[in-house]
């Protein structure tokens, strides 16, 4: 029981945290002291798809892929915020920490396709021992509509009692597909080999339809 109640207690503080952010997808990469020097000079890249399993809609895949290289993010989005949109975006990287590691990404993108706009965004890292806290957000300005503006979330909580295997708690706010929750919370697990990663998640798992997402992820 009193692992229920922490689990529920720990959903509610990420809730609550979207919303005060004045309102996909997985994290691939943690806080390090890298000297600045030798970030300046290597460039780092990630890819990743995760295929979306929706009750009554669509299923489809939102692929992601970014590059690093010291202060400079740079990513390409597809299916995030709307479906058959893209989305690309120039970031500024900082980070720190020794026992409590931070990541923080602030961005801007723009969004083209079925839907288009401006986004200002964010993406953020807390590392403590086994216990990681990530989110990523974005206000999308709909420059073709103002009234679908809107603020996408993604976040996690989750604990790693070994390096390969990690699993925890997942929040998500999108328009992607039609749902009843504003706020959708559920379940994640997530195995990694080397540089390559592998994450399951279930989204309103006391539905009598819940959603799954599978992703793929791999670093070089």
């Amino acid at each position: 029981m009193r692992l229920l109640a922490c689990l529920a207690m720990a959903v509610g503080f990420m809730e609550c945290a979207v919303f005060a952010q004045a309102t996909t997808n997985v994290p691939l990469s943690t806080a390090t002291n890298t000297p600045p020097e030798a970030d300046e000079e290597a460039w780092s890249f990630s890819a990743s798809a995760s295929t979306y399993v929706v009750p009554d809609d669509s299923n489809y895949v939102q692929p992601t892929f970014t590059a690093d290289r010291g202060w400079l993010h740079l990513e390409a989005r597809y299916n995030y915020e709307a479906l058959d949109t893209g989305s690309a975006w120039l970031g500024y990287n900082i980070g720190g920490g020794e026992t409590l590691e931070w990541e923080l990404t602030s961005m801007l993108g723009g969004v083209f396709g079925d839907t288009t706009g401006i986004a200002p965004g964010y993406k953020g890292l807390l590392n403590w021992r086994w216990l990681e806290l990530y989110s990523e957000g974005e206000y999308l300005f709909d420059t073709g509509n103002s009234s679908d503006s809107f603020f996408y979330n993604w976040s996690e909580l989750t604990l790693a009692p070994a390096e390969w295997f990690r699993f925890g708690l997942v929040t998500q706010r999108t328009r992607v597909y039609e749902t009843d929750r504003d706020i959708q919370r559920g379940l994640l697990a997530g195995f990694s080999f080397k540089a390559a990663s592998l994450t399951g998640y279930v989204f309103n798992p006391d539905d009598e339809e819940a959603t799954f997402v599978l992703a793929v992820g791999l670093t070089f």
